[in-house]
């Protein structure tokens, strides 16, 4: 048994990932096995528990600040991890990912503008873009085989137009689990300089990592023009609820306007126990990741077994990077409401492939980051509403003598 193997005990509702309100109106029902949310139902790694309970043994929650040390602490971390050369001063915090894109997207385009993105793409992506009054452009991902990769000619097409003025990159992409090679990345900087388009990259995936597969920043590129970097320790360490966002560019004149937004709206004071919290976790996390990067494979392995033995009318696309897996159910032969309905029946909580892209009504997406006997038994019985639905349709095919 590992540390992995027992999820901490749900103390009552108000886990987005539980929470019987989310659960009946996805799934409805709330007997479900929650794999939906792209969080963790895991326990974090001791340091960061340590460093919490040392905040709230002092009993004193006074004005404090140590961005210095948080930006430098995620700085060792990325040259550790990644072989990346961050500066500390480059970065800019925000109260998360998704605050730091959605500013970026108001400070570096007009109304009306448009802001590209891969679908299948983060369904929040779409809300960001347009709750700021700006237009959806969708590019879609090319998948040979489950295999996704970028289209550049419609990349190049898409971002011609002098309207359309920034790109929202996911890397590892959330959610075909893709890593992008420098060289893919560096055929998206190209065109993106071609066209005077600012990629945006949401690399708070940057840390999962499967196989041979190495993570490659555009900050690493050496293209200090376009690119603005985000992260969080949020994906990493199971952080979602203490975890600030950060923003990192060797753009001069981004890092000034992104640090005037965050001094204007005082988005900068943290929190004790945030800020304790993440550089406990850059700092002494390293063998807490491993492990958990191990018992994903693991997941990962045993779903892949499992489909091909036992569901091989679902396939897995290949998971490089995230904790989440993207399935083709399309040889079930269930699509839209109907495979939702079959998700509720057999209480798997996957989510929905509409989600990340409206023609992906036979897909889902499954967050593994749970004990494995959780997933193991989500899909067990999966197979047994699949297979029953199989055989009615079977039978209701079958001659009247």
């Amino acid at each position: 048994m590992t540390q992995f193997d027992t999820a901490p005990a749900k103390t009552g509702d108000t886990f987005v990932r539980h929470n019987p309100n989310y659960l009946n109106m996805i799934f409805g029902t709330t007997a479900v096995t929650p794999m939906w949310v792209a969080d963790m139902d895991l326990p974090i790694a001791s340091p960061i528990q340590d460093a919490l309970r040392y905040v709230a043994d002092r009993g004193q929650f006074a004005y404090e600040f140590n961005s210095e040390g948080i930006f430098e602490a995620i700085s060792a971390w990325f040259m550790r991890r990644h072989d990346l050369v961050l500066n500390p001063k480059n970065f800019v915090p925000f109260p998360g990912v998704l605050t730091a894109i959605a500013l970026l997207v108001r400070e570096l385009s007009d109304k009306g503008d448009g802001v590209l993105i891969q679908v299948p793409a983060y369904h929040q992506f779409k809300k960001v873009i347009g709750t700021a009054g700006r237009k959806v452009v969708s590019s879609p991902l090319i998948n040979t085989g489950g295999r996704y990769s970028m289209d550049f000619e419609d990349l190049e097409a898409k971002l011609a137009p002098e309207t359309v003025k920034l790109m929202i990159l996911c890397n590892p992409h959330n959610p075909v689990g893709r890593v992008w090679t420098s060289e893919e990345l560096k055929k998206i900087v190209e065109i993106a300089e071609r066209n005077g388009v600012t990629i945006i990259s949401d690399e708070i995936h940057s840390d999962i990592l499967y196989g041979d597969h190495r993570f490659t920043s555009l900050s690493a590129l050496d293209n200090k023009r376009h690119v603005s970097v985000i992260g969080s320790p949020a994906k990493t360490f199971g952080m979602q609820s203490i975890s600030n966002g950060y923003v990192y560019t060797e753009n001069e004149d981004i890092l000034k306007r992104m640090k005037h937004v965050e001094d204007s709206m005082y988005l900068g004071h943290g929190n004790a126990f945030t800020n304790f919290a993440t550089i406990a976790a850059y700092e002494k996390g390293d063998e807490w990741v491993d492990a958990f990067l191990s018992y994903m494979q693991g997941t990962i392995d045993w779903v892949s077994e499992f489909l091909t033995n036992e569901l091989p009318t679902i396939s897995m696309s290949p998971v490089e990077g995230t904790y989440q897996i993207w399935l083709d159910c399309s040889d079930t032969g269930l699509e839209g409401d109907e495979l939702k309905a079959k998700l509720g029946e057999s209480g798997f909580g996957a989510t929905p492939g509409t989600w990340f892209d409206d023609e992906a009504t036979q897909f889902i997406r499954i967050n593994i980051a749970a004990p494995r006997s959780d997933i193991e038994s989500a899909f067990k019985r999966f197979k047994v509403v699949l297979d029953q639905s199989a055989k009615r349709k079977v039978d209701g095919m079958a001659p009247v003598d």
